[in-house]
């Protein structure tokens, strides 16, 4: 993987909450409106040509990131910057722009294509709205965004429900890069795909990453894939990050215990070994009612007093990379997980 460059997209305290429908009970006993609070303070950065991973359990926030990060959701709070410019307060032509340079790949195939247009006319379209090229190379684009993306150019005039679930997403991929953007915003986009296509993807993301030198924000539930395909990855639990720091180092030492027991719960496929580690404990609480303190401790085997009480911000802590734990530091963690490349089944 290349080496990352300086900061293009950087996030601090980013926060969003849905406000939920009162019920009849609501009403009659007249309660305010229940929030759901999906983000409570998110901080990091991108850095260019980099891939920053983004891990954590469902309903932990992750896919609502990604969605405040091309503007589907509009932050309740904190700030948003690209190459420093407030990307909050951007709108008309500037907004566009950043649309443009910071493009999202969405988690399913098969809904984020529209069924009316063949994929010329679904990447005509993107071309054509935001002017990439003039009206008389847009096929000659075309055809390059599908050797791209490694589909047959004559597949261009046929429509989504022709196409597999794998080249679907393909087809996505191409759409995200026709308007040449700089980040792209990958919200799950194997996991609905067969294991032989994910592998297929995620190499497909790694060659154009290297061959565009794009930066990557990768969210996925799965630590094996990230562990192949990221530079840094950020752990988030309960809509905030538990920490964040480079891959290699974390796999080997993780600093927070959550993130520890999330790498002790991954499989490994060792014959005639069972693994008796255990995975997290306890039931993720509700983000309509999170706990007070530290948003782990409910669950967190190490847990103290201070926990309950105070909420650990994301800081170094003594340590090398910042992690949200009042007892955050060098621990013994689980063997590392061996780093292979995924390859075609």
């Amino acid at each position: 993987m290349s080496t990352p460059g300086d900061i293009l997209l950087q996030a601090q305290d980013l926060r969003k909450s849905f406000s939920l429908q009162r019920t009849m009970p609501d009403v009659l006993q007249r309660r305010p409106r229940r929030l759901l609070r999906a983000l409570n303070g998110v901080s990091f950065d991108v850095r260019r040509g980099e891939t920053l991973g983004i891990v954590g359990e469902s309903g932990c926030g992750k896919s609502t990131l990604a969605r405040c990060l091309v503007r589907l959701h509009e932050p309740d709070g904190g700030s948003l910057t690209f190459k420093e410019q407030d990307v909050l307060a951007l709108s008309g032509p500037e907004r566009r722009t950043y649309n443009r340079r910071v493009q999202m790949i969405f988690q399913d195939p098969y809904s984020s294509l529209n069924p009316r247009l063949t994929v010329r006319q679904c990447l005509a379209e993107a071309l054509s709205v935001h002017r990439i090229v003039p009206a008389s190379e847009i096929d000659a684009r075309v055809v390059r965004l599908m050797d791209l993306v490694h589909l047959p150019r004559e597949a261009a005039d046929r429509y989504p429900h022709e196409f597999s679930g794998g080249q679907r997403q393909r087809i996505g991929i191409a759409r995200a890069l026709a308007v040449e953007p700089e980040i792209i915003i990958a919200d799950e986009p194997v996991s609905a795909l067969d294991v032989s296509v994910q592998a297929q993807i995620v190499n497909l993301l790694l060659e154009l990453q290297n061959e565009l030198g794009l930066a990557l924000v990768f969210i996925t539930h799965d630590l094996r894939l990230v562990h192949h395909i990221a530079h840094r990855i950020a752990v988030m639990y309960l809509g905030a990050i538990m920490e964040i720091g480079p891959t290699e180092e974390i796999f080997a030492s993780a600093r927070h215990p959550y993130t520890r027991a999330l790498l002790a719960a991954v499989p490994r496929l060792v014959p005639g070994r069972r693994s008796g580690a255990t995975a997290v404990q306890g039931e993720l609480p509700s983000p309509l009612a999170p706990p007070p303190g530290c948003p782990f401790h409910p669950r967190c085997p190490i847990a103290k007093a201070i926990c309950r009480q105070d909420v650990p911000g994301l800081g170094l802590r003594g340590g090398p990379w910042p992690a949200a734990c009042h007892f955050a530091g060098p621990v013994e963690a689980p063997a590392p997980l061996p780093r292979q490349n995924i390859s075609l089944l």
